[in-house]
């Protein structure tokens, strides 16, 4: 069958002198890319990798995470993506729990050195920046798999604050269908280019690199947002079409940087996921880069990244939407009791389609949770519009239960996100003795107009119903966030009150 890493080989063969991936001053063709990815495999299995067994991949963005990821594909192993920010003591769980055969990691990383060290000899290392490449551009025909439609081709844990660890497995029929998918609406084709700014460890991130290898585009990779001017100047300078963040990343390039001053007419396409976009972001993004179209999108790693996407034509007449179900997949909203619910009714959203994932690995029973006659319970909360679009509430976690009401953060984090002078704002629910939970904003300013707590409460006041205003406003330099760039709403619940290095100013 088809599979990424026969399609992308299939594309080193057609287009061997086509740039497949640009690191600092590093341009990788797709035939050095296919020649690297084949020598890896080789060394993979020189450390004794069989086929089906998993090779942890601890590199930060760049080729060589790239390249260790396809190289696993051609050994015939399963890759696992960890976070290269991750100390020992996460590491060692999450390699006990996938059996990891060979631990793929840079000689400077003190921590996969340590890990290695607790687990023991089972756990083979291979240190990447020691490895030497073939020269030339002969591409080996010889060697490449055949996986089946549901082998498992990818392992990501995900983000979650307490218990064991959850491995989303992804099987080469996941991973297929989802990039094809996405390479429709998007049109993606060979003259585009990318520049990459999320993990690969990340289900959004990891679409990305697929998603422009396998239409044989160009995917530039950058490290971090530290320097947001740097991002835009290489923009302007490399003249990229596409650019793909989360909501941070388009808030942060709007407060730090003045867009209108760069050429940015080479893009054609932005897109957005990784959490709920306020609309009000969404306005200041459009007017600040009119000419890229935005695709706002909505997914989930136990369905390998995409289910839905906005059509950027539905924006004005759609607004908050998250748009219609990607190619194959199939939405339905459940009710509390099981049962479907009415149009406009909010319920849980569950999902049916070629991405949702083959399970936790070896958990059964976490998986028969999530995973129920056929369709993938996602734990967020939404409804579906007349015409089939998509809104979401929010995680039925982080619901905040006020007295007898229930309240989705977005709701509160919408309203206050319309105020000028708000970059970014966060609501969770803290405790109190009488009402159960009141709720809390934490607000970042804009670096040079920041609103005051009177303005923020009296607009809540305007927009929202009184049990929904917050009860404490407190403003904060930066949102703590995982490394996929989502609000950690358990963290800030942990310093709710406390707030040491975090608060600037507090309104009780």
């Amino acid at each position: 069958m088809d599979s990424l890493p026969a399609l992308v080989g299939r594309m080193a063969r057609r287009s061997p002198a086509a740039v497949a991936l640009v690191e600092a001053d590093q341009r990788l063709s797709y035939a050095a890319f296919w020649q690297r990815a084949g020598a890896f495999a080789e060394h993979l299995r020189e450390r004794g990798l069989r086929p089906g067994e998993r090779a942890a991949i601890l590199l930060p963005n760049g080729s060589d995470a790239a390249v260790a990821i396809y190289g696993t594909w051609l050994a015939g192993g399963v890759a696992v993506s960890l976070n290269v920010q991750a100390r020992t003591r996460d590491l060692v769980p999450w390699l006990r729990h996938c059996e990891a055969r060979v631990l793929v990691h840079q000689a400077a990383h003190a921590d996969a050195v340590a890990a290695a060290q607790d687990i023991g000899p089972s756990l083979q290392c291979l240190v990447a920046d020691t490895l030497t490449w073939p020269s030339g551009e002969a591409i080996p025909e010889a060697g490449l798999p055949s996986p089946g439609e549901d082998d498992p081709a990818l392992i990501l844990y995900t983000s979650g604050t307490t218990g064991a660890p959850k491995g989303v497995t992804l099987s080469h029929g996941n991973l297929l269908a989802n990039a094809r998918a996405v390479v429709a609406y998007l049109q993606l084709c060979e003259r585009d280019s990318v520049l990459s700014v999320l993990p690969f460890y990340y289900a959004y991130g990891a679409s990305v690199l697929h998603t422009h290898l396998l239409v044989g585009a160009c995917v530039h990779l950058a490290d971090n947002l530290v320097f947001p001017h740097l991002l835009v100047e290489y923009l302007q300078r490399e003249r990229i079409t596409g650019f793909s963040g989360v909501p941070s990343t388009f808030a942060l390039l709007l407060d730090r940087v003045p867009l209108q001053d760069y050429d940015l007419s080479s893009l054609r396409y932005l897109t957005q996921a990784g959490g709920a976009m306020a609309p009000a972001l969404t306005r200041r993004l459009r007017l600040a880069l009119p000419g890229p179209r935005l695709f706002v999108m909505y997914g989930q790693t136990e369905a390998t990244s995409r289910i839905t996407w906005l059509p950027p034509e539905r924006l004005d007449d759609k607004p908050g939407s998250v748009g219609i179900p990607i190619e194959g997949v199939v939405l339905r909203i459940v009710r509390d009791d099981g049962a479907p619910a009415a149009q406009g009714e909010d319920g849980e959203v569950c999902v049916q389609g070629p991405g949702v994932m083959l399970g936790y690995w070896r958990d059964p029973v976490v998986t028969a949770k999530v995973l129920k006659d056929g369709w993938l319970h996602t734990g967020d909360v939404g409804r579906l519009d007349a015409d089939g679009f998509l809104f979401l509430d929010g995680r039925r976690s982080d619901m905040i239960k006020t007295g007898a009401h229930r309240v989705f953060p977005g709701d509160i984090e919408e309203a206050i996100a319309e105020l000028p002078g708000v970059s970014e704002v966060a609501a969770i629910g803290i405790d109190d003795e009488v009402l159960g939970q009141v709720i809390k904003a934490y607000v970042v300013p804009h670096p040079h107009a920041a609103p005051d707590v009177a303005a923020i409460r009296a607009h809540c006041r305007q927009r929202l119903a009184a049990y929904k205003v917050p009860r404490h406003i407190e403003f904060v330099d930066a949102l703590p966030r995982t490394a996929s760039g989502k609000i950690r709403r358990a963290a800030l619940a942990e310093v709710a009150g406390v707030s040491p290095g975090l608060a600037t100013s507090t309104s009780p």
